[in-house]
């Protein structure tokens, strides 16, 4: 049996948003350039002769992201609602985009990304945040079904599958496992029977197993992380680099300059192995200060899920924060070496225009659920939710 709180009035005036989620949003922002300023200058001058290369991109992706940011924080939901099986056919279109020759980009043997005029594109990012909306408004209409024998969850799990075999057909195994997990946890909080995960699972778990080892290349993480001391200039050779660049922060870290040498050893630093760069340039205490804005970041987030009205919104704010907080943890433990590499990028921090163009739409959405606190004067009751 699983209960949810829902507001039994309908939406009725805005109120003031959680300002202190908008500026722990722009805190983490501006902490992530400042990273990517500090890491990238050397790579960016060896491969475009431009040491600011990353961010000057990143700036122009975060100026759009921005732009989403007052988007989805503006917007009324019902409006986000209309728009999203647009949301979800452009995003399934995009990934298969992905596999058309001369828009489709190939690297390392995955395609993973489209060409868009000037820029590029991964249409991964968009199915992380699409997938995560399209099930928190199809869980609310669920919940506003009364007869038990007509609620059902085979069109959510339908089209989660194939948002996530969008990423998978990309080579993307550990992104399309995040968002598969990502989807199960939504579908376990918003009431679905635990009955129905087990078939899932059943596939999943030996499908996964499978995908790793039909490539080498997720062979290799996976023997790598089994046997750290070895492959030091091989397999294990960025997490052996990230791991000195840690270790020479110290507890207060190097600064800026010329001190920061240990991450030029580390290969495309401004991607995954980002994090790196930033506590060796803040130590130990920088890095303390991230996870505290992380759980700052987190806390107001799940306010907002708890505090709104709308289930929708709720559901979304949850799903959202979970989906970052997550990404930041195994981040930062792949650079620690505690797990096998992913090739998750680190929240408003890795270099990506379409990770951070939706980060920050991510944002502007739990902004707008703080627009929908639960008042001292609305009356709220527990509504029983069962899928079957």
């Amino acid at each position: 049996m699983n209960f949810s709180i829902v507001a039994d009035r309908p939406l009725e005036n805005y109120k003031k948003c959680d300002i202190s989620l908008i500026l722990l949003s722009v805190l983490l922002w501006g902490i992530g350039m400042f990273t990517l300023y500090v890491c990238s200058g050397n790579y960016g001058m060896r491969a475009f002769n431009d040491d600011l290369y990353f961010v000057k991109r990143q700036m122009i992706s975060s100026c759009l992201g921005f732009m989403l940011f007052i988007i989805f924080a503006t917007f009324k939901l019902e409006t986000i609602k209309r728009f999203l099986p647009l949301m979800v056919v452009i995003a399934l279109v995009l990934s298969i985009m992905t596999f058309i020759p001369g828009i489709g980009i190939e690297r390392n043997g995955a395609r993973r990304w489209i060409r868009l005029g000037f820029t590029t594109f991964q249409p991964s990012e968009m199915v992380k945040f699409v997938i995560v909306l399209y099930l928190a408004n199809y869980f609310e209409k669920q919940s506003k079904i009364t007869d038990a024998f007509d609620k059902t969850v085979f069109p959510a799990v339908l089209v989660s599958f194939v948002l996530v075999a969008s990423i998978a057909m990309q080579s993307d195994l550990s992104t399309s496992v995040f968002v598969a997990a990502l989807a199960i946890l939504l579908f376990i909080v918003s009431g679905a029977k635990i009955f129905w995960l087990l078939p899932v699972m059943s596939i999943l778990i030996p499908l996964s197993v499978l995908f790793v080892f039909l490539e080498p290349y997720r062979l290799n993480r996976i023997i790598g992380f089994l046997d750290q001391d070895s492959y030091l200039q091989t397999l294990n050779y960025q997490t052996y680099a990230a791991r000195r660049a840690i270790s020479a922060g110290g507890f207060w870290g190097q600064g800026l300059g010329s001190g920061l040498s240990r991450i030029n050893s580390i290969p495309e630093i401004q991607s995954d192995y980002i994090f790196a760069g930033w506590a060796e340039s803040m130590g130990y205490f920088g890095v303390l200060i991230y996870f505290a804005i992380l759980i700052l970041f987190a806390w107001r987030g799940l306010h907002c899920a708890m505090t709104t009205k709308s289930r929708f919104a709720a559901i979304a704010s949850f799903g959202f924060i979970v989906s970052i907080v997550a990404q930041s943890v195994m981040n930062v433990a792949v650079v620690g070496g505690v797990i096998p590499t992913t090739g998750i990028p680190l929240p408003f921090f890795s270099s990506g225009g379409s990770s951070i163009l939706f980060t920050l739409a991510t944002c502007g959405f739990l902004v707008n659920a703080s627009r929908n606190e639960i008042g001292p004067n609305d009356d709220i009751e527990i509504e029983e939710i069962i899928y079957e």
